[in-house]
């Protein structure tokens, strides 16, 4: 149930509450020019149609892939790159088809300016529900961690927000149909490969989600202006969603109202905000320190 006396700053329901918050692998001799039964050359070069399909760029989010249960339909590498020994073993074993292309073409083929060689085509990221995010929790044999973001448009900060909820051990990260960034190539290269084992929910109405979350017994927190309880002071060491708001505008003034409790994070110079990724992971992180004292507490 949830029943907190906090004596922090509950939620008045005030204005907007807007708080505008490579690895290297080793090469691997045996890849030569020869024929291969799974390896082909520039003659299979993909038409511009597969920007369609979804892709993964990059090294650690190709290696993240393979390691997940996500089938991947095709792999495309740099020509005459021999230092991706470990990435083709892995699509060898999985029976992956693997083209070499120029880098020119791959150029041509990439939705991310930085994808180092390595191009994946897999199936679209499959959505998490709640009840999976929640069952995240039960495995790990710990109170609901959760992310909810209200409006995040740039996928930079959808991606570094999911890495940085993997390291912190959140059980997922919720984000709104519309007006949201989903889960793109871009989102799926800056996240390092979190993609693949932090479950996303992709939800219709965040107001009623989070009214879900709370009938569940998870208290909602939202980072917002001039309030008084400073982040590092209010227990967050319960079951938790923190919800960051939209880099621009902020958290949205009906997410605010379903807020029961508004933190703040200090700022002492002169810009008056962080940006959106950063801000997720000072919250973040400040849950795990209080459940890492809570723990040794006990």
């Amino acid at each position: 149930m949830r029943n907190k006396n906090f004596k922090h700053h509950k939620n008045n329901r005030r204005g907007s509450g807007g708080f505008v918050p490579g690895d290297n692998l080793e090469s691997n001799d045996s890849f030569k020019t020869e024929e291969d039964s799974t390896l082909s050359t520039d003659a299979q070069t993909p038409s511009a149609s597969i920007k369609d399909e979804y892709q993964v760029e990059g090294r650690n989010a190709v290696t993240h892939l393979f390691q997940s249960n996500r089938a991947v339909d095709k792999l495309y590498i740099a020509s005459g790159d021999r230092s991706f020994g470990n990435i083709i073993a892995m699509a060898k074993e999985a029976g992956v088809p693997i083209v070499q292309v120029s880098r020119e073409k791959m150029r041509q083929m990439a939705i991310t300016p930085k994808f180092q060689g390595v191009i994946a085509l897999t199936s679209p990221q499959r959505y998490a529900t709640i009840d999976e995010i929640f069952e995240h929790a039960k495995e790990r044999n710990h109170k609901p961690f959760i992310i909810a973001l209200d409006g995040i448009v740039d996928p930079h900060n959808l991606g570094a927000i999911l890495r940085t909820a993997n390291a912190a051990g959140a059980d997922g990260v919720i984000i709104p149909k519309h007006r949201s960034v989903g889960l793109t190539a871009t989102v799926a290269k800056v996240s390092a490969g979190a993609v693949e084992h932090t479950p996303v929910a992709r939800v219709t109405n965040l107001s009623q989600t989070l009214d879900e979350l709370k009938e569940r017994g998870v208290w909602v927190y939202g980072a917002g202006p001039n309030v008084t309880s400073v982040y590092t002071q209010t227990d967050m060491s319960d079951s938790v969603c923190i919800v960051i708001g939209n880099e621009g505008f902020g958290i949205s003034r009906h997410i605010t109202q379903k807020c029961d409790f508004l933190v703040s994070i200090p700022m002492v110079g002169e810009i008056e905000s962080l940006n959106a990724s950063v801000a997720a992971a000072l919250l973040m992180y400040e849950v795990v320190r209080q459940r890492k004292e809570k723990a040794m507490e006990n």
